[in-house]
């Protein structure tokens, strides 16, 4: 595999070449948050950063999106068919992801590409997209990769992993669009083996510095009844407020809803991201909503992430340890503490 060490000052310019080839996401400082934007001329990518506000999924799952659309005029002979509407499917690089938010793609992936049913829109894009992980340095005091299937260089779910060297960058090829990525990037050169031991060396040292430790392996062994029958459950939802926050800000949130928009003589149909935080998730056209409270809405999510998705795919939890939802939550309801009371919960 092909490894090169750029300076930072190489590092931008092979950057700004490589947009003839892909279109480049990278992480740019927006007051108090970093989030991705498209790479243009006068970009300036920051990669002095823990983790950005938004994970990158949106770049693949787009938070809304035209599915199809339709004319609504009767007279017009096309009235009413709907057409796929145009979509974007150009080479891509997300760069700067972090190994967390590219571990989420391989977690949503069986939603949207299993033998029932392959979703075309986001299989194209994740196919069109290279992973330009960038390894944490310093990981956030709230992340737990490394008790989910992760770590903080871990490479498994890139195509490239960065090294930030703090003078100099080290990238390394994972996969054959890893490589063609950076045969394509100008500038570089092969590493020295000092700096090979140095990038070893700080990945080690990352890894040391995760010091939140949660709980999972006892998650699949657990009878669903058991658990969703808890009695833990009112008290963790005491606080919550329906906002949303922690379903909008996870990389591993996939549920979706779809609606018509009329505009003059056009129709959209579009894909909006939904929460099953919201009251209206589950409202029936009968008027019955079999999740009408709060509690009900929380042990949902967390069931889902912790119990449902571990029983259907036995794959794991449906988390990456990233974090985000603990540190924004606006009312301090913690998934570490939940992992540990659904592990720990023996029912009597």
């Amino acid at each position: 595999m092909t490894t090169k060490v750029f300076t930072r000052q190489e590092w931008d310019r092979a950057l700004k070449a490589v947009r003839e080839s892909y279109k480049i996401f990278v992480p740019v400082k927006e007051g108090d948050f970093h989030n991705f934007r498209t790479m243009e001329e006068d970009t300036v990518p920051d990669f002095d950063f823990q983790n950005s506000r938004l994970s990158p999924k949106s770049i693949v799952y787009p938070q809304s999106e035209r599915m199809f659309e339709c004319l609504s005029d009767r007279e017009d002979p096309e009235a009413g068919i709907l057409k796929e509407a145009e979509k974007e499917y150009t080479p891509q690089a997300i760069v700067g992801i972090r190994p967390c938010d590219a571990h989420a793609f391989h977690i949503i992936k069986p939603n949207f590409d299993n033998p029932e049913y392959r979703d075309p829109w986001w299989i194209r894009r994740f196919e069109s997209t290279v992973l330009v992980g960038l390894g944490c340095n310093e990981p956030c005091s709230t992340c737990f990769c490394t008790s989910v299937g992760g770590g903080p260089f871990h490479e498994e779910y890139l195509d490239v992993i960065l090294y930030d060297m703090g003078d100099k960058f080290l990238a390394k090829g994972l996969t054959q669009k890893g490589e063609e990525f950076i045969n394509k990037m100008t500038g570089g050169n092969p590493p020295e083996d000092a700096v090979l031991k140095e990038a070893e060396d700080l990945a080690a040292s990352a890894a040391g510095k995760i010091t939140s430790l949660v709980p999972t392996e006892r998650l699949r062994e657990k009878a669903v009844n058991d658990l969703f029958d808890a009695p833990f459950w009112e008290d963790v939802a005491f606080a919550c407020i329906n906002c949303g926050t922690c379903t909008y800000l996870c990389p591993t949130c996939w549920c979706f809803d779809i609606q018509d928009e009329t505009w003059e003589n056009h129709v959209d149909r579009i894909r909006n991201w939904d929460s099953c935080m919201f009251p209206l998730f589950t409202l029936e056209a009968s008027g019955h909503n079999p999740r009408e409270n709060k509690s009900q809405r929380v042990r949902q999510r967390f069931m889902h992430k912790l119990k449902y998705y571990v029983d259907k795919y036995e794959k794991g939890v449906q988390c990456t340890g990233c974090g985000r939802c603990v540190c924004y939550c606006p009312v301090n309801i913690d998934i570490r503490q939940v992992a540990r009371l659904m592990d720990e919960y023996n029912a009597q």
